[in-house]
């Protein structure tokens, strides 16, 4: 399904206690797949108790530049108004740091 050029990456972060998607799977997690010629990210998915949630996720995500951190982080703020907005900010950073450790080796 994914070509040979593509890598999986899991950013995590937490929540508040009393957010759903803590008290389903202790844990937020967002799971990227990157094209590492271009770093753009082909597909996205999410920890979410929502299936829309995971799917609006994704479009917040795919086609962008796992790179450009600053942009994607503030379209999240512009247009994702869930209670885990700060984990998913969290998370992509997350993600980020460890695409960018992968690519470096």
């Amino acid at each position: 399904m994914f070509q040979q050029n593509t890598v999986y990456i899991i950013g995590d972060s937490k929540t508040s206690s009393n957010n759903p998607i803590m008290q389903k799977y202790n844990s937020f997690f967002i799971g990227l797949v990157v094209n590492r010629e271009t770093n753009e990210i082909v597909d996205a998915e999410c920890s979410s108790t929502i299936a829309l949630t995971s799917i609006f996720i994704k479009s917040l995500f795919v086609g962008k530049s796992i790179l450009e951190v600053e942009n994607v982080l503030e379209e999240i703020e512009q247009r994702y108004f869930g209670s885990s907005q700060k984990a998913l900010m969290v998370a992509f950073k997350n993600a980020n740091i460890k695409y960018t450790q992968i690519m470096n080796k």
